[in-house]
């Protein structure tokens, strides 16, 4: 069984994640900066974390939105499926994103 706040890597492909409303999030030039409204923790996120955020936001599921980013950077797709679940699982273990209630 997953610890609390961990989906299963094969679950968690077909999940759908959103952005939860205590949590905000601003785009910079060289970092996303993101705000945990209910721990008053900042987050900071390269370039290609921000990118991987807003996938997530836009599409429908993770595995939506690793098979959009490897198509964009011309990567394998297994290889970018496996940083989006890692980088996934820490956001849901920070409370940065959560499962949307119809996913």
């Amino acid at each position: 069984m997953a610890a609390e706040g961990t989906v299963p890597g094969s679950e968690l492909l077909g999940s759908r994640l959103r952005v939860p409303e205590h949590v905000v999030y601003r785009d910079f030039v060289s970092e996303t900066v993101v705000l945990n409204l209910e721990t008053g923790r900042y987050h900071g996120l390269n370039p290609t974390g921000g990118r991987i955020l807003d996938a997530i936001e836009r599409s429908e599921t993770v595995g939506d939105a690793a098979e959009a980013l490897a198509v964009q950077y011309e990567r394998p797709r297994n290889e970018v499926e496996a940083d989006v679940l890692a980088f996934c699982s820490d956001l849901l273990t920070r409370g940065l994103v959560e499962l949307r209630p119809d996913g």
